[in-house]
């Protein structure tokens, strides 16, 4: 364990994980870098890199979830309510293999070559891939500040062993604190 947090953001679907997420990264990303302390001979490439979930919405509905590479906006639809697969979740298809493609290698390219590793959505969808359970296991081992979403209610052991970190600390996003949640997560990663 080093003395880099494992950030986890909790809470109920649709509570505003991702929001809470994406405004601690614009935060970091619009202090221009170089907010945190960094070790070795040179700098990080990139302030934040990983992955993210978006929305995939049509005709103002919402029908998928796609998992996105933050360094350089590679896409891939993990989940779809149109994927046919005996993995449904959510009345959702999904496909593993777009997770392995685009989730994963976001993950494993950004260990060392950022400031902050964000792994949006360790839950139901993205545990239904094997390599994206191992990948998340490696980067955790790494020292360096790591924000993670994760799903409030799954009994995955990778997520039973988030919570169990001695360097995790778990915030829940709920309405009364989703709007200054984002700060209290700043100010964290600040005080390395």
């Amino acid at each position: 364990m080093g003395i880099n947090p494992k950030i986890g953001i909790t809470g109920l679907p649709r509570s505003g994980k991702s929001a809470v997420l994406q405004k601690v990264v614009d935060m970091v990303t619009e202090g221009g870098g170089g907010t945190l302390r960094t070790r070795g001979p040179s700098p990080p490439e990139h302030i934040v890199g990983g992955m993210r979930c978006e929305a995939v919405v049509e005709d103002g509905e919402r029908v998928g979830y796609a998992c996105v590479n933050i360094i350089t906006g590679e896409k891939g639809v993990m989940a779809h309510r149109n994927i046919d697969s005996r993995n449904r979740v959510l009345g959702f298809g999904i496909d593993p293999t777009e997770i392995d493609r685009v989730g994963v290698p976001a993950i494993m390219d950004s260990i060392g070559n950022c400031e902050i590793l964000v792994i949006d959505e360790v839950g139901k969808f993205t545990v239904e891939s094997e390599d994206f359970v191992n990948a998340v296991r490696v980067a955790l081992e790494h020292d360096m500040p790591t924000l993670l979403t994760l799903h409030k209610k799954s009994r995955h052991p990778l997520l039973q062993d988030i919570r169990r970190r001695d360097d995790a600390r778990i915030l829940e996003v709920t309405p009364v604190n989703r709007s200054l949640l984002p700060y209290k997560i700043h100010k964290l990663i600040q005080e390395l």
